[in-house]
């Protein structure tokens, strides 16, 4: 199993990543999802302004507020690829996409937002797409918002990278900013969700250029990857 991993995997993404990234993922959702049953019935206040409510309803905004999501695991994985040799950046993008989830979460339960979403009286497949969101996601859990959020990483993961071409760091910034516009244009949030997603991006990334956290966090996946390695093939995972 090993060997097959590393024949087909490993030149996509290096084996070690995998682990990683997943956890990033399992994360995202426990924090998303456990806080909104956690504050289903607490208080929620609306942090609407002028400005929100200036935003037209566009709903063929939901093809960008959806496909973001390939966006998303393709630059997850492009940043473990070109850190594939310097594991130390890796893991601090790893503990960036964590910490964050961990700010959320904070604020989900301390300060619980919600909004009030327009009515959807259009019959197009946009409009049935966000009729769709509507009904599984709640209004909930916006500021800061995840989708701003995790798009700017996907920015700012690759913005120094050699290996990555100019018209694709171009081209994420670019995307980036268009998930943000979805959020606003299908009223998933408000402006305020939406800069403290970025900010929050910004600032994370900053600080672990600062401190060692990240140090924890390899050290933890690095004897994960081991143990699951001695499980796939019996032998020590290569490092």
């Amino acid at each position: 199993m090993y060997n097959w991993l590393k024949k087909r995997i490993d030149s996509i993404i290096p084996l070690y990543g995998i682990v990683p990234l997943l956890a990033c993922f399992a994360l995202n959702m426990i924090v998303y999802s456990g806080t909104m049953i956690l504050c289903k019935n607490w208080v929620h206040y609306d942090l609407t302004t002028s400005l929100d409510e200036s935003i037209p309803l566009v709903s063929s905004w939901m093809y960008i507020y959806f496909g973001c999501y390939i966006f998303w695991i393709v630059n997850y994985v492009m940043v473990a690829r070109i850190y594939r040799d310097d594991k130390k950046q890796f893991y601090r993008f790893v503990t960036t996409d964590m910490m964050s989830r961990l700010v959320c979460a904070v604020f989900y339960m301390a300060f619980p937002t919600t909004n009030q979403r327009p009515e959807i009286v259009g019959v197009s497949l946009s409009d049935k797409l966000l009729s769709f969101l509507y009904s599984i996601d709640q209004p909930t859990n916006l500021f800061p918002s995840i989708h701003c959020l995790v798009s700017w990483l996907c920015f700012v993961g690759i913005r120094k990278s050699e290996k990555v071409s100019y018209w694709y760091k171009a081209f994420s910034c670019i995307m980036a900013l268009l998930v943000v516009a979805s959020t606003q244009f299908t009223k998933q949030h408000y402006f305020v969700d939406a800069i403290a997603g970025i900010a929050l991006a910004e600032f994370l990334f900053w600080l672990n250029k600062q401190i060692s956290v990240y140090q924890w966090v390899e050290q933890f996946f690095t004897r994960l990857n081991k143990k699951l390695c001695r499980i796939l093939k019996g032998e020590t995972y290569e490092q």
